[in-house]
């Protein structure tokens, strides 16, 4: 990602003009070549629609980049890329409400592709990101590409062991403090429902609790204040033995979204050297099938000490995150934000491309409203309705992990169990997607970044 954002370039630029639909009229009125070939292509500036105009030569001379007639984002720059050919580009024309900044991100970002297995052929256009932090873009543009990557990743390449790997060398690049309890160890170390969800799998991809710890560098960290990011880390979710039906099955590999989320906004956070203490919480699982995996109706312990019935094996993800969620009470945090492909029903209210989130706290609440909307990185608030808890009510335990039947908001009472177990302060739960179902420009299809921008703005500014 750090080629595709130049701060200096001395060879030939290709000048980009980015304008409104009102804008490109008034300039294809102004060149009836452009027009000419606006007209065969039916570019007419809707935001997204790029039109290559070739100087006499045959070489490209400029290009014109639709912005609409909308309220304007930078959400055109990220389709760039794609419509591009090799080259470096220079924005020779934009409103001055898109920066510079806005610009170079949106461009990193539409310039991510997945080439692991499949490598991509040709080059990819740059851009030289004149005006604009250059660094803090392709930390964050970086940042997100490690979420996609380590979700577009299949199960038998992102088991625990491969989360663990990536966890280590993030602590270690920024000078962190790192600690991992395995396999049994879990039960002696006192998170029986991170064990009792992972104890299934095969012993080499044996459930983990990872927990990274930071400070800035050079600062006496004990006075700052402490943000918790929690992140649901099941590498493969089978459904366990309420096994899901093949067609829910096939993108389980997405469901340690969470923790890839979790690392990718610490990794922001520590990038930036923020002036806040760190703790990034990961229980890591797979949610296998074999005879010791829990049942249906099985009473697991927990950190905190509240009994939960196990009503369906395949809402497991809430259960290991209350154990994160405990360990994080137990730090006393100033901001708790916990990130997980939790619910259908999410998806089910507001689709893939628009994440949930639930706080009680208005203040939280409306600081990551503006900084979503700020980074162009929508989210949207449901609410923690609590005459949904007793939905939770168990006959034989202190909570069950599924709700009764007419409790329909599967993500409401979700996030109601979260937050039996989250510490009291300033808590935010996200049930992220992570995921673009089918690809549009700038947003290919696999995996997707989503919330982390904002929520790492809104640290920033919070604790600035």
């Amino acid at each position: 990602m750090s080629d595709v954002i130049l701060e200096t370039w001395d060879g030939p630029l290709t000048p980009v003009h980015a304008l409104s639909e009102a804008g490109c009229t008034a300039a294809l009125e102004a060149d009836a070549f452009a027009a000419a070939l606006a007209k065969t292509a039916e570019f007419k500036g809707k935001a997204g629609q790029v039109l290559l105009v070739p100087a006499a030569d045959g070489t490209l001379d400029r290009v014109l980049l639709g912005l609409g007639s909308g309220p304007r984002d930078s959400g055109a720059f990220r389709s760039l890329p794609a419509k591009l050919p090799p080259g470096v580009y220079r924005i020779a024309e934009s409103p001055e409400d898109i920066s510079a900044d806005q610009i170079a991100l949106a461009f990193a970002l539409g310039s991510y592709r997945f080439d692991r297995y499949k490598p991509a052929k040709g080059e990819r256009p740059r851009l030289l990101a004149e005006g604009a932090d250059v660094a803090e873009a392709r930390q964050v543009a970086h940042a997100c590409a490690l979420a996609r990557d380590m979700v577009n990743t299949p199960a038998n390449d992102m088991g625990p062991r491969q989360i663990e790997s990536i966890a280590r060398e993030i602590a270690e690049q920024y000078g962190a403090q790192i600690t991992v309890i395995e396999g049994e160890g879990l039960l002696e170390a006192n998170y029986p429902a991170v064990h009792a969800v992972g104890r299934a799998a095969d012993p080499h991809r044996a459930p983990r609790f990872i927990e990274i710890s930071w400070a800035p560098e050079g600062k006496d960290g004990a006075d700052k204040p402490l943000v918790c990011i929690v992140g649901k880390g099941v590498v493969f979710d089978t459904g366990g033995l309420d096994i899901k039906p093949s067609a829910g099955m096939r993108n389980m590999k997405k469901d340690m979204g969470g923790a890839a989320h979790a690392l990718a906004l610490g990794r922001m956070v520590m990038a930036a050297r923020l002036p806040v203490r760190l703790a990034v919480l990961l229980p890591v699982v797979e949610n296998a099938i074999s005879g010791d995996a829990m049942r249906p109706g099985d009473i697991l312990a927990s950190r905190k000490g509240l009994s939960i019935e196990v009503g369906n094996t395949d809402a497991e993800g809430r259960l290991i995150l209350a154990d994160a969620l405990t360990r994080a009470c137990e730090l006393e945090p100033a901001l708790t934000i916990d990130m997980a492909t939790l619910t259908g029903a999410a998806r089910i209210a507001l689709g893939p491309q628009l994440p949930p989130y639930f706080t009680d706290d208005d203040e939280l609440s409306g600081q990551i409203e503006v900084a979503a909307r700020s980074e162009n990185d929508p989210v949207w608030r449901l609410p923690l309705w609590k005459p949904y808890a007793d939905a939770l009510d168990s006959d034989v335990a202190e909570i069950k992990n599924d709700p009764d039947g007419w409790a329909q908001a599967g993500s409401v009472t979700a996030a109601l169990f979260l937050q039996r177990f989250a510490p009291k302060g300033p808590w935010v739960h996200l049930d992220i997607f992570a995921w673009n179902p089918r690809g549009r420009p700038g947003f290919p299809s696999g995996g997707e970044a989503q919330a982390i921008r904002g929520l790492y703005r809104m640290i920033r500014e919070r604790f600035a």
